[in-house]
């Protein structure tokens, strides 16, 4: 049996960073993604909370197409997304002892100028799943399971939309990127108050300002915006409800990368800075692994595992990281590394690391046109990484977070 894992290109019709080879649930206990066996594609689904993992092969009735979406849910069903003659149709597969049974859960109709209808993040406690369909000018939010009678049309967002990002550990608050007006700016969307909108991240008036993963425990996002270097998108990093600025560190600029968050190590409510990042790293020579806590210089360099379904992991409390694996020798495995404090014994590093380490641009003060350094939190000796910001804006007020005061927990 040969296995191997879809590696799609782009999130479909968003042109948003390379999506992972499977889906995780929020609290890690299952994954799933599409196998193949021979010239066909089934569904798999993953089981990770065990002593072990394991797979079960879902087979419907026919192959499914290699854009076929699917996700696991809390209970251990799949979510299957299918696109037959215009038409998004939903359905839950699970084992029924030697064969798979199927949920239909209904179809969703989307208007001919709608450029794509995909799958969000998966749902914290997996009860519920949203997609989201795409238009040019408005982008409808739509609950394809956990409902009474079918999908389920929630609500309609102004503007081009793309991401997807929750906030907060009862699927609640869902981030997006809007795009108006020629700008990207993350919003958030109140599922309980019929999709209200408003403002989550704004750094500067003409930046393009993206949120890319967050971890509700502590507070921590990470982020893709151009206002330290306009024309030139860059990651930086901040915490939901501090009156800090977004940082952006200069370790995290590799020009000759693509540099992608996956994974935030979670539990750590009261030290956002502590919290371990994992990165997908694509260059010229392949993808591989990298390792960044906040108030550290350096990204650590690690070689991917043989294997990995790109681009998918998770972090546990206390520091390991998961990567789930699949080869023709051991089709379903978990890759575990261990993330390590400053300082605790070698690292691996990318070339020219140790200079980008080094390398610290002051930031400029608006108010006064004087350079000033801005550290990390939790550094009184003053060594934390120095931050850029244009100059030419106001101080910023990144993450405006009144309508989240009492909704994320910090």
């Amino acid at each position: 049996m040969t296995v191997c894992a879809i590696e799609p290109s782009a999130d479909p019709g968003n042109g948003g960073p390379r999506r992972a080879a499977c889906s995780i649930t929020a609290e890690g206990a299952y994954a799933a993604r599409l196998a193949l066996r021979g010239d066909s594609w089934y569904p798999e689904r993953w089981t990770l909370d065990g002593p072990e993992p394991y797979a079960v092969p879902l087979p419907g009735n026919q192959p499914e197409e290699p854009g076929t979406e699917v996700q696991p849910m809390g209970d251990g069903r799949v979510l299957v997304h299918r696109v037959a003659a215009g038409r998004h149709v939903f359905s839950l597969l699970y084992p029924t002892g030697p064969g798979t049974g199927e949920l239909s859960l209904g179809a969703v109709e989307c208007p001919s100028d709608t450029t794509a209808l995909r799958l969000l993040p998966p749902v914290p406690g997996g009860e519920r799943a949203y997609a989201l369909a795409v238009g040019p000018r408005a982008a409808v939010l739509w609950q394809v399971a956990g409902g009474l009678f079918g999908p389920l049309r929630v609500a309609e967002i102004p503007g081009r939309c793309s991401g997807g990002v929750w906030l907060d550990r009862t699927g609640r608050i869902l981030a997006l990127d809007r795009e108006t007006g020629g700008r990207t700016k993350a919003v958030v969307v109140d599922l309980e108050r019929a999709g209200e909108v408003s403002p989550l991240l704004q750094i500067a008036a003409d930046s393009d300002d993206r949120i890319l993963l967050a971890d509700p425990d502590s507070g921590l996002v990470l982020i893709r915006s151009d206002a330290p270097s306009p024309g030139h998108e860059r990651l930086g990093w901040g915490v939901l409800g501090s009156t800090l600025p977004v940082r952006f560190p200069e370790c995290l600029r590799l020009p000759d990368c693509v540099v992608t968050p996956f994974a935030i190590q979670p539990g750590q409510a009261l030290t956002p800075e502590r919290c371990a990042v994992a990165l997908r790293l694509d260059g010229a020579f392949g993808s591989w692994v990298g390792v960044w806590r906040p108030d550290e210089r350096q990204v650590r360099h690690l070689p991917a595992p043989e294997g990995w379904l790109t681009g998918a992991g998770l972090w546990t409390a206390d520091g390991e990281l998961r990567l789930p694996c699949a080869t023709p020798q051991s089709p379903c495995g978990v890759a575990r590394l261990t993330a390590r404090e400053s300082g605790d014994g070698p690292r691996t590093r990318g070339p020219g690391d140790a200079e980008r380490a080094r390398r610290a641009t002051p930031a400029r003060d608006a108010t006064s046109g004087r350079d000033a350094e801005i550290t990390t939190p939790d550094t009184p000796d003053g060594t934390g990484e120095a931050d850029t910001r244009a100059s030419a804006s106001p101080r910023p007020v990144p993450l405006q977070q009144a309508p989240l005061a009492q909704l994320v927990t910090k």
